[in-house]
């Protein structure tokens, strides 16, 4: 039996983490028996992050590393795709989990509207004497490393545009198939599904959330990525 060490739902979600949430979606493909623990502190885990897997009296961090693991161990998770097909499919990986991904980081961390509900959510294990001197001070670092990325100088205006043509590669891809590469779901799926599904699970109201929501294509296909995985679900 493996064990997903994932942070608790959140917003409604499996996790409040994407990359927790695509983690157990590759588990759940992957066939393999598994359960999950929730924990609020990765202080103690390889990289100090989350997801970890325990497998096998090891711990495997990185969701990458998690999906490498799978494989060794007999998972398909892009069977009967072309070479073409799984090289496209690394590409939408990519800008799911190196570019969409901080978008959301922007807007649940940079928005001051929200920031008390997500504080209160990701740093619940923290006494409230002294959550807000902790939770801010780790914003004030993220906030400062996403101006160093880049894409935390931009407006939100400006961001939506910058991801515009992400989308609109999305729903290219997605207009006649169910998934990313056909009727059933691979390895795409499992990182772009809960990319998509966070930006609009996040508090408040953005202006990516609604780009994302007034498009049927993109909220159909969350909705079948979602289907896959129910809240708090494992198998």
């Amino acid at each position: 039996m493996i064990t997903l060490l994932t942070y608790p739902p959140a917003f409604g979600q499996f996790s409040g983490s994407p990359f927790c949430i695509k983690a157990a979606h590759l588990l759940k493909l992957s066939g393999q028996h598994w359960k999950r623990e929730n924990t609020l502190d990765p202080r103690m885990m390889p990289y100090k992050k989350l997801p970890v897997i325990r497998a096998e009296d090891q711990l495997i961090a990185d969701s990458d590393m998690i999906r490498a693991y799978l494989e060794a161990q007999g998972a398909t998770f892009d069977e009967g795709l072309s070479e073409l097909d799984k090289s496209t499919s690394r590409a939408f990986i990519r800008m799911a989990e190196e570019h969409i991904y901080f978008h959301i980081v922007l807007d649940r961390w940079g928005n001051d509207d929200i920031w008390p509900e997500v504080r209160d959510t990701y740093f619940a294990s923290v006494p409230k004497l002294i959550r807000g001197m902790v939770a801010n001070k780790i914003r004030r670092n993220l906030l400062a490393a996403m101006q160093v990325q880049g894409l935390g100088r931009f407006t939100p205006e400006q961001r939506l545009a910058r991801l515009e043509p992400d989308l609109e590669a999305l729903v290219t891809r997605l207009w006649q198939n169910h998934f990313l590469f056909g009727d059933r779901p691979t390895a795409a799926d499992a990182s772009v599904g809960p990319m998509l599904s966070a930006i609009i699970a996040s508090p408040g109201e953005t202006a990516l959330a609604s780009r994302i929501k007034e498009n049927a294509i993109l909220m159909g296909y969350i909705s079948r990525v979602e289907e896959m995985l129910p809240t708090g679900g494992c198998a």
